[in-house]
């Protein structure tokens, strides 16, 4: 199954993802982490975005395109998470031809709604454990009381430099300046469902497994 998560920076597309890709064998094709993946491989492609990437320019849809191609030719008997791609119409109608090419389709996108205001708090709550990644919220799941991680039992906390309330609604306003006109895109082909990406992470994960498993 091949799915696309579209929601706005903060919903919750990658916790969601990891579930799915530990529990259903799915793979994940998150924009960044292939970016990262190719600046370190020392491939031809590598070294073309290692080349963009420290010249502080953007990566072009050609070259993400070339790297989504690349792990589409591999095996995933579960399917394709698309994570942070597409962000434009231009880029899913890239995503949709390239699919065809290798004879594979879209099954469903799921849009992660979320309340802007509710977000921002939850947002610039957020921290993660500076060894494993473990995700926490000061809100809704605070660190340890014995300031251990629960998953491996790190000491070392992290927040982003951009989890502030300026930062994100920067980030917020481009996402409904690009991205959000992808809703009405794919809910005109008939692929959208959407799911309320402010609920419980267990309450959200249901839904999407209600979602495809519908």
């Amino acid at each position: 199954m091949n799915i696309i998560l579209l929601g706005p920076p903060g919903a919750g597309k990658g916790t969601q993802a990891r579930f799915l890709v530990e529990e259903r064998g799915m793979i994940q094709l998150s924009t960044g982490d292939m970016l990262r993946e190719a600046k370190s491989s020392g491939t031809e492609m590598g070294q073309k975005v290692a080349a963009i990437m420290d010249a502080g320019e953007l990566v072009t849809d050609e070259i993400v395109i070339g790297l989504i191609e690349e792990k589409l030719e591999g095996e995933a008997a579960g399917g394709f998470i698309f994570d942070g791609f597409p962000r434009t119409l231009p880029q899913a109608d890239a995503l949709g031809a390239l699919l065809e090419k290798h004879g594979k389709s879209l099954d469903v996108v799921i849009e992660m709604q979320v309340d802007d205001e509710a977000l921002v708090s939850r947002i610039t709550a957020r921290s993660t454990c500076g060894n494993c990644g473990e995700g926490y919220n000061d809100i809704s799941k605070p660190i340890p009381a014995d300031g251990k991680c629960s998953n491996c039992g790190g000491t070392e906390f992290k927040r982003r430099a951009d989890d502030n309330e300026e930062s994100l609604r920067t980030r917020l306003m481009e996402y409904y300046k690009k991205t959000s006109p992808l809703i009405g895109y794919y809910w005109a082909k008939g692929d959208l469902k959407s799911v309320d990406g402010l609920g419980e992470i267990d309450e959200v994960k249901a839904a999407i497994a209600g979602v495809m498993d519908s």
